[in-house]
């Protein structure tokens, strides 16, 4: 079957990408749309998980006529392998993200570093003293000695909990011993789930389905939540304040400087560089009238976040922001970060730089940042920004016009503190029905959806129902450009949500961070849950991701369920050739954890399964509507 060429009018809902996708079509650049284009139709026996090639005996696919691997796997056991390898691909990708600030907060206890120092003294000496290392009377670098170390023994094989188990509710964590998948060691559940999934170990389906479940919470409550909490403590605990999104926050004028992928360590020297007296000279010096930083994904949330840096846009924006013709340098660290952006640079000016060891490009300059050196490197990638700004065809620049403001920076510190330093506020509000629940949306943009059409109508609609949104990732900018994250936007709300916003001047959808940030969301269920004596499960809660991509997204959806929290998904992951698989993400873990997958690709629809299930919650609690 030939593949269907979708209009730029399909391919996405923002004025700022149709008209880059126009540009990019007359420029001969080519974009994810079009590849996508070309690898349709899928392969079926990869799409349903049928398809195996974990070794040389096979590759295999399962099929009616051959319903068994060479080794004599059947489909359940393929799939579920598959499904294992997915998620501990995920949960290593934000493990070890976490481990990266470890490292960055060891270094800065030990002395190994100037460019890098504690700004949240506070937030540390909570988190210490939540996990049990005394803080009275010592010094702050040695809290920060014991707390690095704390963190390090989560990823080891040594450990029988996670630290923040302490954070998980009693009922919880019962549950989790039941089953066998109370999380220990984060490198421990990876590399047994690597382990469990080769030839001959296990093949029972369900029984890798619960370690898969096993290796994600070791993500959410150690990996995740490690990065999340070292982050605040190391650039700032954020706390609300205004910024912009849109591609008009790209600077025709300036030098243009886009940060891309995860580590806030990377993107936060870059910030303190474009400040320069001297390389704001320098720029002054080749012609421009300054330097502008902007930027995307995650890494743009963690500085929109903590500094108010402008958003250029999400994931499927990325190539089209370096369309503009007028981006002279995209800095990347890691993870999200299509290879094809140094091609599509390759057609302009715009020169890529890598900086982490684990996340190098073809074609790209590498520049590594270690925290011995992170702000002379950024300084030297800065200065080949300005370098580049002669080189630009100012008859090859378009900027889409205009930009999008939004409110960012609702921590839970800063949540607290809006309610008075109490979840009292909160509580009582979804008592009474004016806030009948709240969904976190989470995640990516998929070029097999018209970008953002799912994420930005599935948040209107429950908005609509007074149920507060939480927006973490690329939802961010999608809900930022369509007016979500300001106050105004209350007018949208249904009569209760827009009374209890309105009084606490917050937007009825909140941004809480990057895709990591995802633990506060789970710190917070676990504080209502904590605070009203109940599992997580029985709380008027969900979560979405619908137009996810990666891994990463399978993982953290895959923790939520198993935290308690149910979770709709756009498109399934490629387990349907497996019935028992199928049936076990869609029902069976309803029975065993509390929660379980939804899967709807109509926003419209997906919104009426969540206020189905917010319903069940809220009777199961003795609440009305």
């Amino acid at each position: 079957m030939a593949a269907v060429k979708k209009t730029i009018e399909e391919k996405s809902i923002w004025d700022d990408a149709r008209q880059m996708l126009r540009k990019a079509e007359r420029d001969g650049v080519e974009t994810a749309w079009d590849r996508l284009e070309q690898q349709t139709p899928h392969c079926t026996f990869c799409e349903s998980g049928l398809s195996c090639r974990n070794c040389t005996m096979g590759p295999c696919r399962i099929s009616k006529k051959a319903p068994l691997g060479v080794c004599g796997a059947d489909g359940d056991v393929i799939v579920a392998r598959n499904f294992g390898r997915f998620v501990a691909g995920g949960s290593a990708g934000h493990s070890d993200h976490g481990r990266d600030c470890i490292e960055a907060l060891h270094d800065v206890a030990h002395g190994l570093t100037r460019d890098y120092t504690i700004k949240d003294e506070a937030k540390l000496l909570r988190i210490a003293g939540e996990l049990g290392i005394a803080t009275e009377g010592r010094p702050l670098l040695e809290v920060a000695k014991d707390l690095s170390a704390e963190f390090y023994t989560n990823y080891s094989s040594l450990r029988k909990e996670l630290s923040f188990s302490c954070r998980v509710p009693e009922k919880r964590k019962q549950i989790w011993r039941d089953l066998g998948i109370t999380p220990r060691g984060v490198d421990r559940e990876i590399a047994e789930m690597m382990h469990r999934t080769h030839m001959g170990c296990d093949n029972d389906a369900a029984n890798t389905m619960l370690h898969s479940a096993r290796t994600c919470l070791a993500d959410g409550w150690a990996g995740s939540m490690i990065a999340t909490e070292i982050s605040d403590i190391l650039f700032g605990t954020p706390s609300p304040r205004k910024s912009k999104v849109n591609l008009g926050v790209i600077k025709e004028d300036q030098v243009n400087i886009l940060v891309h992928g995860h580590n806030p360590i990377v993107s936060e020297k870059i910030v303190e560089a474009v400040s320069d007296p001297e390389l704001i000279a320098l720029a002054r010096s080749k012609g421009a009238a300054g330097i502008n930083l902007a930027g995307l994904c995650c890494t743009g949330n963690e500085l929109m976040m903590r500094r108010g840096i402008p958003m250029a846009g999400n994931h499927l924006m990325t190539e089209l922001a370096i369309v503009t013709g007028a981006v002279e340098l995209i800095v990347v660290d890691y993870q999200c970060i299509m290879p094809s952006l140094v091609t599509v640079g390759n057609c302009y000016h715009t020169k890529m730089v890598t900086t982490a060891d684990k996340a190098k490009f073809t074609g790209a300059e590498h520049v590594k940042f270690e925290t011995h050196n992170g702000a002379a490197q950024a300084r030297k990638v800065v200065r080949m920004a300005i370098e580049r700004f002669p080189l630009r065809n100012k008859a090859r620049v378009e900027i889409p016009q205009g930009t999008v403001d939004l409110i960012t920076g609702f921590s839970n510190e800063s949540l607290l503190a809006a309610m008075g330093g109490t979840l009292t506020p909160l509580i009582e509000a979804i008592k009474g029905g004016k806030v009948r629940g709240a969904v976190a949306i989470v995640g990516c943009n998929n070029p097999k959806y018209r970008q953002d059409h799912c994420n930005v109508n599935l948040a209107r609609e429950l908005i609509k129902k007074d149920i507060l949104v939480l927006v973490t990732g690329c939802v961010t900018s999608a809900t930022g450009k369509a007016g979500l994250l300001v106050p105004e936007a209350i007018e949208m709300a249904g009569p209760g949500l827009r009374e209890i916003c309105g009084s606490l001047g917050i937007p009825p959808v909140l941004h809480m961070g990057s895709c990591v940030d995802n633990a506060r969301i789970l710190q917070l269920a676990a504080l209502l849950a904590n605070e009203l004596g109940v599992d997580i499960s029985d709380l008027p809660l969900a979560g979405s991701s619908p137009e996810w991509y990666s891994e990463k997204a399978a993982a953290i959806g895959t923790y939520c369920v198993a935290s308690g929290i149910y979770t709709h998904l756009g498109h399934p992951p490629n387990i349907t050739g497996s019935e028992l698989v199928t049936n076990l993400a869609l029902e069976g873990l309803d029975t065993l954890l509390g929660a379980c997958f939804g899967i709807e690709p109509d926003p419209f629809k997906a919104a009426e399964l969540i206020d189905k299930r917010i319903r069940q919650k809220r009777k199961g609690l003795g609440l009305g509507e």
